[in-house]
């Protein structure tokens, strides 16, 4: 059912006005501020995607995605037995082997997640990136992050991109599929409502806003229009797609206004790992100052807090 596509209309003042306010709002303070930290926590996908991404340094992320928040701070909270991790670890198809090993060493059954399908440009033929894909899940990555062809959403090929979509569903076999949809390189706020909605339709479990190397990543209108997609999505179908924010998430204030957003736009429903992930490799880092604070009265100096 793509005829409809073509009607859709996004109100951008409307939205962009909204955004304003959602800056805005008053954060949470004292016990209910840490309590979204650890909320936040457990919904990040902890990212290394460098060129030098080395089996040492995927070994130290995971252990860090397994201990997020120093022990001390959690027992000072009382949440130290509530099994407090991230939400999961996210790396190229080439270190997912390491991230794999690394967290059975640990003993602990947190996801690992990788990029694939021409990561981070989707400039290569489809061939490859279902090939990719593949590799990723037979190494073991339990979710895939798979990025769109911008060039089918600017020239209006829909059902190409559902088709290119769903094709990607189908090599991800049992994975989690997270379809990127770099919405700082689609246009427009209508073009972003459409790639939401045609990525569903194909049949992906999360809507991600960006590859994080775009020059514009996750921002509150964006986020305001997929959630809206989100919703009406499951009004018309009953399936629960999930939302995912990615790039320039860098401050644990940022954190609590996403979660807030979520809260607002799809309900409480959504404020699970299962449903809300934000993609981030700093942000673990502000949290843990952020709760450091909270439990010593005093901020944290560098050599406090392990290396994210």
């Amino acid at each position: 059912e793509l005829g409809w596509i073509s009607k859709v209309h996004v109100n951008r003042p409307a939205v962009v006005r909204h955004a304003e306010r959602i800056k805005k709002w008053r954060t949470v303070k004292g016990n209910w501020q840490a309590a979204w930290l650890l909320k936040a926590v457990t919904c990040i996908d902890l990212t290394t995607l460098s060129g030098d991404d080395t089996p040492s340094n995927v070994h130290r992320l995971c252990f860090k995605a397994k201990h997020p928040i120093r022990e001390d701070l959690l027992k000072a909270l009382d949440m130290h037995d509530k099994g407090i991790t991230v939400g999961a670890v996210c790396v190229y198809p080439t270190r997912v082997t390491d991230a794999v090993k690394a967290l059975k060493a640990a003993g602990c059954n947190i996801p690992v997640a990788s990029v694939a399908a021409g990561f981070p440009s989707g400039q290569t033929p489809l061939e490859t990136k279902l090939a990719e894909i593949k590799l990723a899940v037979e190494y073991g990555a339990r979710e895939i992050d798979i990025v769109i062809s911008r060039s089918l959403v600017l020239t209006g090929q829909w059902e190409g991109l559902y088709e290119e979509i769903r094709q990607c569903r189908e090599a991800c076999g049992e994975a989690h599929m997270k379809t990127i949809l770099a919405t700082g390189e689609l246009g427009s706020l209508a073009n972003v409502y459409k790639a939401s909605m045609i990525a569903m339709m194909a049949g992906s479990d999360f809507i991600k806003t960006s590859t994080g190397k775009e020059v514009e990543n996750a921002t509150f209108p964006v986020g305001v229009v997929m959630m809206r997609a989100i919703k009406e999505f499951y009004w018309q179908t009953g399936n629960k797609v999930g939302f995912k924010p990615a790039g320039g998430i860098r401050t644990a204030k940022e954190a609590i206004t996403w979660l807030m957003l979520v809260k607002e736009e799809l309900g409480v429903e959504w404020l699970t790992p299962e449903l809300f992930r934000l993609g981030a490799s700093s942000l673990l880092e502000d949290i843990e100052k952020q709760i450091f604070y909270h439990v010593t009265g005093s901020y944290a100096l560098r050599h406090d807090l392990a290396m994210a």
